[in-house]
């Protein structure tokens, strides 16, 4: 009997131990937060839940996913949509997904273009009554989006961000392996590296990179021969060499960053943008309680040397739960994972 309770007090100690080691950086809880650029930023009002921002350079236009998450929670879903921001200075907002298009949540978006000048828009879309899906646009006049096909694929079982690499092939995020109950809450409370990286050829799936602890943004360099993932609770980038032809991801690197990272940009000069959550106990709090406030974060990470620096701090409900930091010019767009707006930010001065 000693010998078996001996046993599992070292299991009990090992686990408190590696939720320490895990949940504790992972947390923020200690991280000190002093804002800048906030004030700087005018808001946007949107829709409810812009979680994800990537910016069309040719048309000068911020697409802006957005779903109204805590309707759903209520069981009271509206539909979500992708809108058209202006980057001209007038701040006109046009909503360009199709009104009847029905069950639409959207989440992650990656637009993606050929050589010829043809662009889509890829889209997760959390439908409520079909599962999981990639929603494929044809982007059209004035950014104006036309339907063109839906994927699933059982590769795919949690997707969180996508990256579309040609006319129906994409990597997406799948953020975790486990939904929720007694097992969900161990991946995510011990931070277990469990979520990956699918990847659909055009005809069909495969896992492309593992080891991941909660897989959230995913984007590629300009010439599509480096693929960037971030994990969440691991606050890491991963950096993949990416086979063009296969598709296949070989790990090259991590980057270690002082937030818990969200969606990924990529900006003209190949810097990442990322939109991130440095104190997940308060983003946690601002997903039951919209009163509550979530500091709001977003670092531009340097791929070659992993250096990282603070672009937009704000701790005071200006912008709650950062999940995107978009840039093109002088110009930096902030979505959010609730809140209805974003925040519209000038960099002079600052690197683009």
């Amino acid at each position: 009997m000693r010998g078996i309770l001996l046993l599992v007090g070292l299991i009990a100690a090992a686990i408190i131990g590696r939720i320490a080691w895990g949940i504790v950086p992972a947390s923020g809880v200690f991280a000190g937060l002093k804002p800048k650029l906030i004030e700087q930023c005018r808001r946007v009002d949107i829709f409810p839940g812009t979680e994800d921002v990537t910016i069309d350079s040719e048309l000068n236009i911020a697409f802006v996913s957005a779903d109204d998450r805590r309707a759903t929670f209520a069981g009271q879903p509206t539909q979500g949509g992708i809108y058209a921001l202006k980057l001209d200075g007038t701040d006109s907002v046009t909503k360009v997904s199709p009104d009847l298009f029905g069950d639409f949540h959207p989440h992650g978006i990656s637009l993606w273009r050929d050589d010829e000048g043809r662009k889509r828009l890829f889209v997760i879309n959390h439908t409520l009554d079909n599962g999981d899906r990639v929603e494929i646009f044809d982007v059209g006049f004035r950014g104006m989006l036309i339907h063109v096909d839906s994927v699933a694929f059982p590769e795919m079982t949690s997707p969180n961000d996508v990256l579309g690499v040609g006319p129906r092939s994409f990597y997406v995020t799948n953020d975790r392996a486990f939904d929720g109950g007694f097992f969900g809450n161990v991946e995510a409370y011990l931070t277990l590296p469990l979520a990956n990286v699918a990847y659909f050829d055009g005809a069909k799936g495969t896992i492309a990179a593992r080891e991941l602890a909660y897989a959230n943004g995913i984007n590629m360099s300009a010439d599509g021969e480096t693929v960037y993932a971030s994990a969440f609770l691991g606050r890491t980038v991963t950096v993949y060499d990416r086979d063009i032809e296969s598709g296949a991801l070989t790990k090259r690197k991590t980057i270690r960053v002082n937030t818990g990272p969200d969606n990924i940009e990529v900006a003209a000069d190949g810097g990442l943008w990322i939109g991130g959550h440095s104190k997940v106990f308060d983003f946690l709090k601002h997903v039951s309680d919209p009163l509550a406030v979530a500091p709001s974060h977003v670092i531009r990470v340097d791929p070659e040397t992993g250096a990282h620096e603070d672009v937009l701090i704000d701790t005071g409900g200006a912008i709650n739960a950062s999940s995107v930091g978009a840039v093109w010019m002088d110009t930096l767009v902030v979505g959010a994972v609730f809140d209805g707006h974003v925040m519209v930010c000038p960099l002079t001065g600052q690197p683009d």
